[in-house]
């Protein structure tokens, strides 16, 4: 009998959520699979409710809000992106079978304000007060 004995879980390496995301990630880079608006309506239109009528409401803000932005698909999620860079992203709650959809930010997004500040937000629901925040956070990403 061993004199030491584990209760932690081993970890087996990446999940299948991420290998699957990796190999999206692949699919995009060589060959331009995931580029333009039909790749990012078409991963939306795959997402379960309620994230899918919350990617398009971010979809609709963004493409309002910063024209400017090239949708396209980032690891398999909504993306836009500035001189091929990605600023935001959408990522359903499914993605990595996490609680809540998120919108996330890049080091690229102009949002740095003092030492610390948020780049990645829990989305629960989507009212008034969230979409203009959202709006205001795109606005203040690109410029």
């Amino acid at each position: 009998m061993s004199s030491r004995t584990t209760t932690a879980k081993k970890s087996r390496g990446f999940s299948d959520e991420e290998k699957a995301a990796m190999r999206e990630a692949v699919r995009e880079r060589s060959g331009g699979a995931g580029e333009g608006e039909s790749a990012v309506l078409a991963k939306i239109a795959k997402m379960k409710e309620p994230d899918r009528t919350k990617a398009k409401k971010v979809h609709e803000i963004v493409k309002t809000s910063a024209p400017e932005l090239t949708p396209r698909t980032w690891y398999g999620m909504p993306a836009y992106a500035k001189d091929d860079k990605v600023i935001c992203w959408f990522q359903d709650a499914a993605k990595f079978k996490a609680r809540y959809a998120t919108l996330g930010f890049s080091d690229k997004a102009h949002l740095d304000e003092g030492s610390m500040w948020p780049v990645t937000y829990a989305i629960m629901e989507l009212t008034s007060a969230e979409e203009a925040k959202i709006t205001a956070l795109v606005k203040k990403a690109v410029s």
